[in-house]
């Protein structure tokens, strides 16, 4: 089996990062495109108020996807690194127990968000103006929660064996269906919020079904079978699953968190306001997806690389995210400071929105800086394993951090809602000094297995 270690040592770093890296960009680019095309139809056909509950009920989504966002991480960097130590046996083992797992938990969370429906909404502070919409929006994607989970699963399988190129393609069919559904049921058939909702659903599970098959037809090439008794959970793959996805699935339940948090704040302002913060989150999509996709790039490469003790080429992994993550980033912050307005009105025409979307600026460009950081910091984290420093950057960077200085600026200094947007931008920086920290003590050299 071809992997991320063999190609390394050809010293092609720049050029194997570029390969891999970039269809996990594509492919994100594309899933936060058709999210943000969510936004932009229902803002331009409905208004503030629809744009309220695609903000309100995205972020509850979000927060709900925290355990397969985490679970299947780990689970990328446990098959990673087995598969660079040739221990195909425990790759197995991981993929079926990863499969049992996030499935029984999508239909749990599903189950219970489902019954707590109207508490969580009033929990937000949800716009009365929206309070319907919102529902519709987070009752559909609350049921198609268990495509999105499955989706995560074969794509943290096929990346943890160093293959990004068909997570791209079943992303491209999601994203493709999407948007035309999306123009469809909201344009054409007057669906209002509901059909934005149900657009995303059914691609999510185009998607998914798509990638099960593919994952099937080659089961061979990745070490798994798709036997019944192969889905059993083995005790072992499940406690290096939970050691080093609770973690995880903390730090990114952490900063979904601190958003709800925010975006209740944010609502107790008015449905306009509510409205921009669902223009801000959904811009910050775009830093994030770059975020993120060096992050699962550079992770797979350092992880798979320190299974095999190969640590003298960890610095020139991450000198070389750190290259492509700052020049992708540098164009977002150019676009953001030339042309704001231009941004600001591709997403909607209501000029009381528009009127106060100016402030927006300044936090977007420091959140888009703040995640070329994080990139640098997390592939080393999560690539080496390690539990401990994973928990406590969810916890400072997601709780402290974020809620604690928004908190600060927007109540103290009584800067009200701009204040809870540079809070947001701020505490971004927080696990690049962590981060950096680590590698400096050398511990990342300490595999976990």
């Amino acid at each position: 089996m071809k992997t991320i270690v063999n190609d390394l040592t050809k010293g092609n770093v720049t050029k194997l990062l570029i390969k891999f890296a970039m269809p996990l960009f594509l492919s994100n680019a594309l899933q936060a495109i058709y999210n943000i095309v969510d936004m932009i139809v229902v803002g331009q056909y409905i208004g503030g108020a629809g744009m309220s509950a695609v903000s309100i009920g995205g972020d509850i989504l979000h927060l709900l996807t925290f355990v397969a966002m985490g679970f299947s991480s780990a689970g990328q960097v446990i098959i990673a690194q087995d598969v660079g130590a040739g221990n195909f046996d425990k790759v197995k083992k991981t993929i079926g127990t990863m499969f049992t797992f996030l499935l029984i938990a999508s239909l749990g969370i599903s189950v219970i968000c489902y019954i707590i429906r109207n508490p969580i909404l009033r929990w937000l502070n949800t716009p009365q103006e929206s309070y319907s919409y919102t529902m519709e929006y987070t009752v559909i994607c609350i049921v198609g929660l268990v495509f999105i989970y499955g989706y995560n699963i074969v794509s943290a399988i096929l990346r943890g064996m160093g293959d990004s190129k068909r997570p791209f393609v079943f992303i491209v069919i999601a994203a493709l269906l999407n948007i035309v559904l999306d123009i469809y049921f909201v344009a054409y058939c007057g669906m209002e919020v509901m059909g934005a909702a149900l657009a995303t659903v059914i691609g999510q599970a185009v998607s998914f079904i798509v990638s099960i098959i593919y994952l099937y037809r080659s089961r061979e090439s990745f070490c798994f079978d798709f036997k019944l008794k192969s889905f059993k959970m083995d005790k072992q793959a499940l406690s290096r699953l939970v050691e080093l996805g609770v973690p995880m699935a903390i730090q990114a339940a952490a900063v979904s968190f601190s958003k709800i948090v925010l975006m209740a704040w944010i609502n107790m302002f008015g449905v306009v306001y509510s409205a921009l913060a669902g223009v801000y989150n959904k811009i910050n999509v775009m830093s994030a997806i770059i975020s993120n996709s060096f992050t699962t790039a550079g992770s797979a490469m350092v992880g798979q690389n320190l299974g095999a003790k190969k640590y003298e080429r960890v610095p020139e992994i991450l000198k070389t995210v750190a290259i492509f993550s700052f020049g992708v980033i540098g164009a977002f912050c150019v676009v953001m400071l030339v042309f704001p307005n231009q941004v600001y009105s591709a997403f909607t025409s209501d000029p009381s929105v528009l009127a106060v979307a100016g402030i927006l600026t300044a936090p977007i460009v420091l959140n888009f800086i703040g995640s070329a950081t994080r990139s640098i910091s997390f592939s080393i984290i999560n690539g080496s394993g390690n539990t401990k420093l994973n928990f406590a950057v969810a916890i400072i960077d997601g709780i402290i951090s974020r809620i604690g200085i928004s908190a600060l600026l927007g109540f103290t200094f009584g800067m009200e809602c701009l204040g809870f947007w540079y809070g947001d931008s701020i505490a971004g920086f927080v696990p690049i000094i962590i981060g950096m920290s680590f590698y400096l003590s050398g511990k990342w050299k300490q595999r976990r297995d």
